[in-house]
């Protein structure tokens, strides 16, 4: 009841990006080979050799990896059928990707974060990772110590009652905030898609609480709301986690209140709903004092002088009759409509 009260007095609300506005089913859509050659993962043409090798590394290591769109990309590379690796050594790099060790050789695989590092994100390929992120893709790339190998371009799609759930919550006088371990041109797409207000991108997973805590330091009610492991620091941190049910146990257990449908819209409804509740609070608080600011004195005889007497019979059953009547317009929330 105490987190319903804080929630009607919300002016934030963070989303996580991935899995919660977008759908987290990410889709291979482009390639690109170690000489910056882009080619169509759409077409029935099976890859090559020197592709098949890299699809195998990426699958093996990918297999092992946490990350949502992991299982996007073993899905795709299991269709080009290359041969199954042995990892060892290895290793997840938060908010990075992964490393591990595939036939005595090393291998990187994650964000541009893990090319920089090593001093490859230059050039024509920093160009390219430019380009295919303005067409609001994720480039999964891998790469050895002292080089870049092969790359994915996965587009993932913003859930068609994203926009319902982001308007919803303006009309409701709320400020909607996003984070996303993305770069800048994917995050700013989505939000100028959504019309979300303020977006934080190329956040790392540990990363996620402390604009949480800005947010709140400047003096907003936050709210946040996600579906995944790194989610759970950012959603005890704020003044109220709200879990997707549809997410990790870990997210669950770390939220104050949970969705129990995988749908931003219910967002909107979790805050009518609070508000709902309060009113209601207050309607049976007014109700319950103003009877017995009236109704004791009157049983006690203290406006006898004015003509006006209760017999304490009369009182005890219009007191019963006053929490009937409590109980009764509480129950009236059965019937509320949250639209």
């Amino acid at each position: 009841m105490a987190k319903l009260e804080v929630l009607k007095a919300a002016d934030y609300i963070v989303f996580d990006k991935t899995g919660t506005l977008t759908e987290g089913n990410f889709a291979v859509t482009e390639l690109v080979s170690k000489d910056l050659k882009v080619t169509s993962s759409q077409g029935k043409q099976k890859a090559g050799d020197e592709a098949k090798q890299s699809l195998a590394v990426i699958m093996a290591l990918e297999k092992l990896s946490s990350h949502v769109i992991a299982d996007s990309v073993v899905k795709y590379a299991q269709g080009q059928s290359p041969k199954s690796l042995e990892v060892d050594k290895f290793k997840n790099i938060s908010g990075q990707g992964v490393t591990g060790e595939i036939g005595g050789k090393k291998y990187w695989l994650g964000s541009p974060r893990l090319l920089e590092e090593k001093n490859l994100f230059t050039g024509d390929l920093k160009k390219l990772h430019e380009e295919l992120s303005q067409q609001g893709k994720t480039v999964v790339y891998l790469m050895t110590e002292d080089s870049f190998v092969y790359a994915l371009a996965l587009s993932d799609q913003i859930r068609s009652d994203s926009k319902q759930a982001i308007d919803s919550l303006h009309a409701l006088g709320l400020k909607v905030a996003m984070l996303t371990g993305d770069n800048e041109a994917v995050a700013k797409g989505v939000a100028d898609e959504l019309g979300i207000d303020d977006y934080f991108a190329q956040v790392l997973p540990e990363d996620k609480y402390k604009h949480i805590r800005e947010l709140q330091a400047a003096g907003n009610v936050v709210i946040m709301i996600g579906d995944g492991v790194n989610d759970a620091p950012a959603l005890t941190q704020a003044d109220v986690g709200v879990a997707i049910g549809a997410g990790t146990d870990v997210a669950v257990e770390a939220g104050d209140a949970v969705l129990t449908r995988n749908n931003p819209n219910d967002a909107a409804k979790l805050i009518v709903l609070s508000r709902k509740v309060y009113r209601k609070m207050i309607e049976n608080l007014v109700w319950a004092l103003g009877y017995n600011v009236v109704a004791i004195p009157a049983a006690a005889g203290l406006f006898v002088s004015v003509g006006f007497s209760l017999s304490p019979g009369w009182g005890a059953l219009l007191m019963s009759m006053s929490s009937v009547i409590v109980v009764i317009n509480a129950m009236t929330l059965r019937y509320i409509k949250l639209s």
